[in-house]
């Protein structure tokens, strides 16, 4: 799910209030607005209330007939105040000016200069929680994921119909499909995503419950979270924090899944066997991506690929396991089927049918040998209380390589791939130590690391990996 370059906001666009910018940015209608202050009120239990005829004389600074639009009742002007995190005199003001598009950019910087390291110890200290740590070549990576006991050691494989997990009733949120602006250049589309109830994962299978809920209300809430901490860090202002201290204040709150909006994903580490060539014994080829300006969480940070949001693409029930989220963002993110890409129009009923594969995907499940998938970790990250579902794509068989390795080719998702083999033991052990991971990246390639050498027997010489405590809360 990413946000796209087509809905954004002209720059000479001049706003009346603060509200009004706020509101429009985030391309909400003044409907669509009044609908969502209406959940966020009974949800928050703040009694404030708001019409879409007062909210249209508050957004334009005065009434029907010109007169000064004056104070609302106090109640919502708490409701306005808690959703922006801004007094309600300075909603109601002229907004300063829209930032310049070199300001947007060195803002990307600035946030993507942030350390993962950082991230994750300024977590750490902020919920007072043990996270997952391990040893490796001679470092101690700290990340900012968190879990219960045997969370990280699952093992799992995942088999078609041998995950547990189910859809509970009730549907998304009613919202028109809508493009935020909020950064220029990034993609994304209001389609249903799933949010985490509760979940159980072992090494025999993953059981859980997952609902629908709607982009709109996770964009407005811990989608962001990861901006204001990269804001917060890269000033040196680590208390400052607001929007955290209100969604997401303790680590009781972050393990709270049905009492909150927990959305994630799943991502996994691609080892593909290839065939000795010259002086180099056989192998896996490692994938690595680079991620984009374009993309929703963790711009221009280093990640493990396929990547993607647990989500429904047109089948709620049938999408909602991991193995088909993985399967589907392996078409999208190294196949090149643009029709599986959940920004887009879609009109396909079933879009991962076996006649609408891709050649490389048809081979794979042709035979039910060629294609391993594990979960390998699981756990949520402090970042922005997501769930993350680490897992292992393992393709055993180097025919793959030989006839496809030529296919596999990164969507808009990633700026670069880097491809590094599972023999050089020197250049992994470094890979380990870029400050570029995301941190939910560097938790899947660690774990990718621990099962592979586990597995893949002279093809892999990889570094030792050890976990080290992630206590529960």
């Amino acid at each position: 799910m990413r946000r796209s370059a087509s809905g954004q906001l002209r720059s000479g666009t001049r706003y009346r209030t603060l509200l009004e910018q706020k509101i429009r940015e985030r391309r909400l209608t003044l409907e669509e607005f009044v609908e969502f202050a209406e959940v966020f009120a009974r949800e928050h239990g703040e009694p404030g209330t708001l019409s879409h005829r007062h909210l249209r004389r508050l957004v334009a600074g005065h009434g029907e007939n010109g007169a000064p639009v004056g104070q609302p009742r106090p109640a919502t002007a708490r409701l306005l105040e808690r959703i922006f995190g801004v007094g309600i005199d300075e909603l109601l003001a002229p907004p300063p000016d829209r930032p310049a598009a070199h300001e947007v950019r060195d803002q990307r910087v600035r946030r993507a200069r942030v350390g993962r390291s950082v991230i994750a110890e300024a977590l750490r200290r902020y919920y007072g929680v043990d996270t997952y740590r391990f040893r490796c070549a001679g470092s101690e990576p700290v990340t900012s994921i968190v879990g219960e006991s045997g969370w990280s050691d699952l093992g799992c494989s995942l088999v078609p119909g041998g995950e547990g997990l189910r859809l509970a009733s009730g549907s998304a949120s009613d919202s028109e499909r809508f493009e935020d602006a909020r950064e220029p250049g990034v993609r994304m589309t209001d389609a249903p995503l799933y949010r985490l109830l509760d979940v159980d994962p072992q090494p025999s299978t993953i059981t859980g419950t997952l609902a629908l809920a709607s982009f709109v209300d996770y964009a407005l809430t811990a989608d962001l979270l990861e901006g204001e901490l990269l804001d917060a860090l890269a000033a040196g202002e680590r208390g400052n924090l607001p929007l955290r201290e209100s969604l997401l204040p303790d680590v009781e709150a972050v393990f709270d899944l049905p009492n909150r909006l927990c959305a994630g994903g799943a991502l996994a580490l691609c080892a593909i066997a290839r065939p000795a060539s010259g002086e180099q014994g056989p192998d896996y080829a490692l994938l690595v991506q680079q991620r984009s300006d374009q993309v929703l969480n963790m711009a221009r940070r280093l990640s493990v690929i396929p990547k993607a949001f647990h989500q429904p693409l047109r089948d709620p029930s049938g999408d909602v396991s991991i193995r088909a989220t993985l399967l589907r963002e392996m078409e999208e993110e190294l196949f090149g089927r643009v029709e599986v890409d959940s920004t887009g129009a879609q009109r396909v009923a079933a879009p991962m049918h076996p006649s609408r594969l891709s050649k490389p995907m048809r081979w794979l499940l042709d035979e039910p040998d060629r294609l391993r998938i594990e979960c390998t970790g699981f756990g949520l990250n402090l970042v922005s209380g997501n769930y993350e579902f680490a897992g292992l794509i393992v393709i055993d068989d180097e025919e793959f390589w030989s006839r496809y390795g030529g296919h596999i080719e990164a969507n808009w998702e990633a700026s670069g791939l880097t491809v590094y083999s599972s023999l050089d033991y020197e250049l992994n052990a470094e890979l380990v130590t870029d400050e570029r991971w995301s941190n939910e990246g560097l938790f899947a390639l660690l774990q990718g690391f621990r099962r592979l050498s586990e597995i893949g027997g002279a093809r892999v010489r990889l570094p030792d990996v050890t976990p080290l405590t992630a206590t529960e809360p």
